[in-house]
This record gives structure tokens, C-alpha cells and sequence, in this order.
């Protein structure tokens, strides 16, 4: 558990330090292209869920749903890892955890997400998003991947035992 409170620390700091820094060197609405035409730097103040996902909320109801959520998710991350059987499963916990941390920090510091990655092609725009974002994408990615394993394992396991009984 110690290798998972310092790994998930060391991401809520890199989440938090790119916020301020961000926060800092733009201001709200600003965008910087970094590759034009697909990549740019756009700081946004996101009051909601992924996608802006009940920013309309009252920001009472709304920190406080967002903070049992994301309580209850940090409880379950933290057993994910102290039971997960991979790799995978491990680091996808820890992943998951430190973004729920980091975007719940926002929430109750500010009362919104600081968002600046922001990513397009063409017509096409994907919504803004932070590390922490990434954090659970990747975290998520990863538990896919261990769930995948894991349901290969035991076709594997059906397929051996139902060869054995021929």
C-alpha cells in the first residue's frame, strides 16, 4: 500500500502543479496551438462531470455528489489494488484513484474542474481535459485490459477442462 500512496501522490501533484500552472499562464476561454489543426492549450473552468455532465447543478448539490462520489470511488480503487490479481488490475486502480483525487481537489477548492488539454480535427472537437482525466482514462484502459485477461484465462480454462472430459 505504501508503493500505491506515493505513486497516486506523485500523480495528484503533477495533476494539481499543471492546473495551477495553466490556471496561471492563461486566462479562461485562452487558447495556445501547440500542433495547429489538431492540439492546443484552451483553459476551461468545467463546473460538471466528463463532458460537463451536470454543471448545471447547484454547486452545493453538485460538490456534494461529487465528493461521495468520488469518496466512494477512492474506497473502491484502494481495494481494487490490495486484490487485484495483475498488473493490470493494480495499476488501473491506482490510475483511477489519483484522478478521482485530483479532479475532487478542484471541486472543493474551486468548485469546478480546471481543464487545458484540448484536442480537434477538423470540425471535430473533443472535450477539454486535465491529467487527472488522463489518469482515469488510462486507469480504465488498464482495467479493460485485466478484465480481458482475466475472461481469456477462464475460456481458456473451459476449453482445457471440456477436452479433458472427451
Amino acid at each position: 500500500m505504501r508503493k500505491f500512496a506515493v505513486l497516486v501522490t506523485l500523480l495528484v501533484v503533477a495533476d494539481q502543479a499543471s492546473k495551477v500552472f495553466m490556471d496561471t499562464w492563461l486566462f479562461l476561454g485562452q487558447s495556445v496551438p501547440v500542433i495547429p489543426g489538431f492540439f492546443q492549450w484552451t483553459l476551461v473552468y468545467n463546473p460538471g462531470a466528463a463532458f460537463g455532465l451536470l454543471g448545471g447543478l447547484d454547486a452545493s448539490l453538485r460538490i456534494g455528489f461529487f465528493v461521495v462520489v468520488g469518496c466512494v470511488a477512492l474506497a473502491v480503487c484502494v481495494y481494487l489494488y490490495r486484490h487485484g490479481s495483475t498488473w493490470f488490475h493494480r495499476q488501473g486502480a491506482l490510475l483511477i484513484a489519483a484522478g478521482a483525487i485530483g479532479n475532487m481537489i478542484d471541486r472543493v477548492r474551486l468548485g469546478y474542474v480546471i481543464d487545458f488539454f484540448d484536442v480537434f480535427l477538423g470540425s471535430y472537437h473533443w472535450p477539454a481535459f486535465n491529467v487527472a482525466d488522463i489518469c482515469i482514462t488510462v486507469g480504465a484502459a488498464c482495467y479493460a485490459v485485466a478484465l480481458t485477461m482475466e475472461f481469456r484465462a477462464e475460456q481458456q480454462r473451459k476449453s482445457s477442462k471440456a477436452k479433458e472430459s472427451l
